[in-house]
């Protein structure tokens, strides 16, 4: 059995540890650049999520501001997330619940 060590410092994959990064450069889309690794984004918020969590120890004050805005954007659409999937669980079992009564 043999393993792979992925030592060089080319794109991330999914043996490393480290989410890959799907940005088409060829396109006319945008792309947000890391200023520390240069890892492309396709957008900015993710670009500030990234720079806030690897790269914290060398964030200037206002980039740790941005991320903790962003964090907290993020916590909240997730929270939303979270209640509209309960929310449709809730309604999914219910419906079942009643098609069962009136089928049996």
């Amino acid at each position: 059995m043999t393993t792979d060590n992925h030592t060089d410092d080319g794109p991330a994959s999914a043996t490393d540890g480290s989410p890959s990064t799907n940005v088409d450069a060829s396109a006319d889309e945008t792309t947000y650049d890391c200023n520390y690794c240069g890892r492309p984004f396709a957008r900015e918020q993710y670009r500030t999520l990234h720079v806030g969590l690897d790269h914290h120890d060398e964030c200037t004050d206002a980039e740790i501001e941005a991320f903790q805005d962003a964090y907290s954007e993020e916590g909240e659409e997730i929270r939303l997330f979270r209640l509209k999937a309960i929310g449709g669980l809730v309604l999914l079992y219910f419906g079942f619940l009643f098609t069962y009564s009136i089928v049996t």
